[in-house]
């Protein structure tokens, strides 16, 4: 008896192994959409973009630009101390925004696996030149997941740095 509870185990562990490889082998389907590259360059790449264009629709007070971008149960963290935005919060601020220039560098991809990737980047944001701010320096982290073969950012977080 002891030695069937032993074995029992293996034998699952065994059958989920053979199961898993499977499922991992069978080749993508017509049906399938790809929105994004496979490699991890052409990924970075990708979400570059994606990020890029957040910042463009950011400047250019383009709420409608921004709002695609972002998932229905977006939540966003800014440095302003005013708390978490959900996503409609998020777009009718945007008109409010004043960024008049921006620097994106320091991008750093994490996949999280097929549909999700963690992205890590800083930003020096210049300000209208009569703000009494001119510059601020953040750091960005922003994860990404894919729905319905669209990729949506579903979290936003910025930290300043001086």
């Amino acid at each position: 008896m002891r030695d069937r509870l032993v074995r029992l185990p293996l034998v699952l562990i065994a059958i989920w192994f053979s199961v898993a490889h499977s499922v991992a082998q069978q080749p993508a389907t017509k049906n399938q959409a790809v929105e994004a590259p496979a490699t991890e360059s052409n990924l970075r790449d990708f979400f570059q973009a994606k990020i890029k264009a957040e910042w463009e629709a950011l400047k250019n007070k383009d709420k409608n630009a921004y709002g695609v971008l972002l998932a229905d149960d977006y939540q966003g963290v800014e440095v302003d101390g005013r708390g978490e935005r959900n996503k409609m919060q998020a777009i009718n601020e945007v008109v409010e925004g004043n960024v008049h220039d921006y620097t994106l560098w320091g991008f750093k991809l994490i996949p999280l696996g097929p549909d999700a990737a963690y992205l890590i980047y800083e930003s020096t944001i210049q300000f209208p030149p009569r703000s009494s701010l001119r510059y601020s320096r953040v750091y960005i982290t922003e994860l990404w997941v894919k729905r319905g073969g669209e990729w949506k950012e579903l979290h936003y977080q910025e930290t300043h740095v001086k």
